[in-house]
Parts: structure tokens; sequence; C-alpha cells
């Protein structure tokens, strides 16, 4: 096979991106150079023709009276067409622009409708779509770009009349994936010498471990020096090699793919008040993403793909929030069973850089503030006689009324992180917790566990227990009827009502409470305590559970 004048045994044609063999670099294929011939002879031809027709003019408004003078207005005006001819056509060949670039030119109002666009996803990926200014011969052709890092089976071509035979990926770009690229490739090499600078040339055969072919035929295991790489060798991005079919020569390529990004999460901020006053920003995560001018939208909801941990933004990033004008709110809309944000106006991302936007226009809604104390049975099994006096956790819990018909409650909210402020006495707005929610429809309330309470303090104590094994005819059964003594005490200056759940599977009754038991479900038992500021309330009850 022929080799190009770098080694290569195909090389890009400069122009419409086919490789061809035997071509040099920054060269054009015989195809292109024709065309580009023929554009410069038509243009050459009617550069002569006006610049004779001008000469001609002129010369004939005044014509010599003698007939050697006539003889020679006809040698002038021969010799202008020749020559302005032979200039003209040269000129062309070397200053013409690409015959892609003519065709952009004349279609920039259809590349100005559909400009790059991107979709991030709450689970780490982004879509990019792109109006390449790459010109696309009618058949087939071969083009080189370097669009970073992107996932290939996701590739995508809008365009109907553009169909994909073959696409290339190569995402390495380091040192070891060039040297794997060029074996077979010479290379020039130097190395510092006792005797001064040594240079030379050596062949690289293999490499994992590299082997170099010297020009006397020997062979070393070590890399003689300092490799001397051509610039055309170097791979300074991620390149995606295509080789399509179009039913029609087109300005541009546009294309579509996936990519690893940071995605984007949902972020709240609940300022506590005699109302609570509730905004959404979203925080986007583009990773190595660097885009310009570009629509952006936000995708929440479940596309089958795993979900990451995202980190929880800071206090600082929700106050900012809060200040951006609610002219840059997205609007949203439902595509299947998701939900798309469409951010106003174009976007500039630059890699590694995160950003904050509003999501929609700050509402209040009420709120209630609840303490919960966790059960003491196991879910399943055995309960088992407890020993010492235990303290428990109280949970602290915010509850927000989502009616329908609110602003708040008509909006369904993507999964993300909470954060709720309250002023102090100062007015200055303290983190007084933090939760996350999972994807919430319109209408369903907010229930958010935010820590534990610092002034309840809950001890609860096995005060009995019995157990006994009776015979039935499905075999032993165990039943157990166990007692309890749960002491509330409350170190603020205002009262307080706790919840004391006890929650078991299977078959368990509550036998007797001093504090009347609801049950909220058939696991879940719910004793209502009322305890007064800066006092102490008791609870006693006792289980029966069988199994």
């Amino acid at each position: 096979m022929p080799l190009s004048r770098a080694g290569w045994a195909e090389v890009p044609c400069v122009e419409c991106g086919r490789r061809v063999a035997g071509l040099a670099w920054t060269e054009r294929c015989p195809d292109c150079r024709r065309a580009r011939e023929a554009r410069a002879r038509r243009l050459a031809g009617r550069a002569a023709l006006a610049a004779t027709a001008l000469t001609a003019l002129v010369l004939l408004l005044s014509p010599p009276s003698d007939p050697l003078g006539r003889w020679y207005v006809g040698v002038a005006i021969i010799a202008m067409y020749l020559l302005s001819r032979r200039i003209v056509f040269r000129a062309a060949l070397e200053f013409l622009p690409p015959a892609g670039l003519l065709l952009a030119l004349a279609a920039a109002p259809l590349t100005a409708q559909a400009p790059t666009s991107l979709t991030l996803y709450d689970d780490g990926r982004a879509f990019v779509r792109r109006a390449l200014p790459v010109a696309l011969p009618a058949g087939d052709s071969e083009h080189r770009l370097a669009l970073g890092p992107l996932e290939l089976e996701s590739l995508e071509l809008p365009d109907s009349g553009v169909t994909l035979l073959e696409a290339r990926y190569d995402a390495a770009t380091d040192e070891a994936a060039l040297l794997r690229r060029a074996v077979g490739k010479a290379f020039a090499w130097e190395r510092d010498a006792p005797g001064g600078r040594q240079a030379g040339t050596a062949t690289l055969l293999a490499v994992d471990p590299e082997r170099w072919q010297f020009p006397d035929g020997t062979v070393s295991f070590a890399r003689p020096g300092t490799l001397r790489v051509p610039a055309e060798l170097v791979a300074r991005d991620a390149t995606l090699q295509l080789r399509v079919r179009s039913a029609a020569r087109r300005p541009a390529l546009r294309l579509g793919w996936f990519t690893q990004a940071g995605g984007w999460s949902a972020a709240y901020t609940v300022q506590l008040g005699a109302r609570a006053r509730v905004s959404g920003s979203a925080v986007l995560r583009t990773g190595p993403l660097a885009l310009d001018d570009a629509e952006l939208q936000l995708l929440a909801g479940s596309t089958g793909a795993p979900r990451p941990k995202q980190p929880m933004p800071m206090l600082a990033r929700a106050a900012m929030a809060e200040a951006q004008g609610m002219d840059q709110a997205a609007s949203m809309q439902a595509v299947g069973d998701v939900k798309l944000y469409t951010l106003p106006g174009r976007w500039t991302l630059q890699s590694g850089i995160e950003q904050l936007v509003p999501l929609f226009e700050a509402s209040e809604t009420t709120w209630e503030k609840g303490y919960v104390v966790p059960g003491a049975l196991p879910w399943m099994g055995y309960v088992s006689q407890a020993g010492d006096e235990q303290r428990v956790p109280v949970e602290v819990t915010y509850l927000l009324r989502r009616p329908l018909g609110a602003p708040f409650g008509d909006r369904p909210l993507p999964a993300g992180g909470v954060q709720l402020l309250q002023p102090d006495r100062e007015g200055r707005l303290q983190l007084v917790g933090s939760a996350a929610i999972p994807h919430t429809a319109a209408g369903q309330d907010l229930k958010l566990v935010t820590g534990t309470a610092f002034d309840l303090t809950v001890r609860r104590t096995q005060t009995s227990y019995q157990a006994r094994r009776d015979s039935t005819k499905a075999g032993l059964r165990t039943v157990v009827t166990a007692g309890f003594l749960v002491r509330l005490e409350n170190a603020a200056d205002s009262a307080a009502t706790v919840d004391v759940r006890e929650e078991r599977g299977g078959e368990w009754s509550v036998v007797q409470s001093s504090v009347p038991a609801e049950k909220l479900s058939s696991s879940v038992t719910r004793f209502r305590v009322r305890v007064p500021a800066r006092g102490e309330a008791r609870l006693t009850y006792a289980i029966r559970a069988l199994w």
C-alpha cells in the first residue's frame, strides 16, 4: 500500500476530510484538487474576459492611424486575456476558500436555527447536540473530529438524509497510546553522552515492552533517548473518525452524543417564620464539558441509569440562588415520565466550574415541626428481654404542606437537598437542619427529617417480660408480653408534642397504655405525648407479640 510522506497509510484531505493513500498532510485529494482547479479556471476566465474587454474599450476609443499600430492593439488585447487569465488562475488556486465554507456562509440562517444544545441529567450524564461546520459532499465522506469524551454507542445523526457507515473513537491521548498507534514508525531521538549530544533514528517494533530497531539492524529493549515526535502523531484530544453517506451536499454535520459530566442536582432553601418561604435552584456540574453559546436543559426523573450520590449544596450556594433574579427562572414541561427544565437564554459552560441557577419563583406555605421517638421492637422474629434503661434519640421533623391549587403544591419537585434556615434574635439566618427529598409529585407534602433534638431527652425501660411457647396444629408458637416505661424530659422554654412509635411486622398488638394508642397502619402504632416546658412526662404501655 502506498504511504504518505509522513509514513501513514492514509491521510485525511485538508478540504473534505476523506482519507487517501499516498497523500501528504495539508494536501488535497485528487477529487478536491480537480474541483478546485475547475473553480479557479471559471473565475480566471471571467476575470480575463472582463480585463480584456476593458482594455479593448480603452484602446478602441482612440485607435492608432497607421496599420502597424492597429496590429499592436490586437496583440495587446490577446496578451491581456492570456496574462490575466494565467495570473488570476494561480491566485485563485492559492487563495480560494474551500467550497464547503461558501456553502456554510450561504446557509448561515439554517445553522443559526440549530445552535449547540445540552441536556444535563441528574444521574451524572449529559447529552450534547451540535451542528459542526463540516461540509458534507453528496455520497460517502470521512471526517476526523475532536469532540472530547463521549459514549460511542450513543452517537446520533438526526438528519434523515445522512447515514452513519462507520465510527471509530480513540479516547487515549497519552504517550503510551501514541506509541501503540505508531508501531512500525521511525522516530528521531537525542540524548546526552560523554562525548557530547548524540542523535539518531530508530523504528518502534513493539510496545509492552518497547523494542527499538536501529539502522544497523540491531534491536534494543531500552528507549534510545528523548523522542522527537512529529506533531501530526500527537492527539490533542479524544478523536472521532466518521464515515458517513449523505443524500445531498450539506453545509454542516449535525451530531448528538452522551458524555459523562457532573450532571445536576436540585437545591432547596426553606426560610422558617410564621410561614415557610421555599425557593428552588439547580446546581450545574458540567465536569470536563466546555461549551459556548449553548441552549441548556435539565432532565429530572428515572431513566434506568444508576444515580450517583450528589454532595449537599453549601449554604452560601443556596443563599446565592435566592439573590438571582427570577427573570432567569426555568420553564418546565413533562416529557414521558420525566420532567424537563429549559433555562432561558444561552449559556457558556467552563470545564470544572459549577454554576447555580434558579428553578422556580420562591413561594410560601404552612409548616409544622414535630418530634419522633423510634420504637424498641424488632421488625420480625424474637422479642428479647432488655436490661438497663436506654437513652433513645429524638428525631426532628418538618412537614411542609403542598395542597393542589397553591403555587408550591402545583409544582413537581426534582430530588435534591433541602436546607432549613431560621432567623436568630438579630434576624440573621442560621442553618437549623438539612435533609434530602426524592422526586416528589405535585400535591404531595414534604416530610423532612433533619437530625436529633437538643432539649428533649427520652429514656426507655423494659418493666416486664413474659414468654411462653404454645403447641398448635401448625407447630410451636411463641407468645411474648412486654411492658415499657418511657420518660420524656423537656429543657426548652416551650412545650413539645412527641410521637413515640412502635413498628413491627407480623401479629402484635398494644394491650395497655397510659396514652391512647393510634394505629397508623398494620405495622405502626403511635403514642402522642405532651411534654410541658421545663418539665417531664411519662408513658407506659405493654405489647403482645406472636410468632
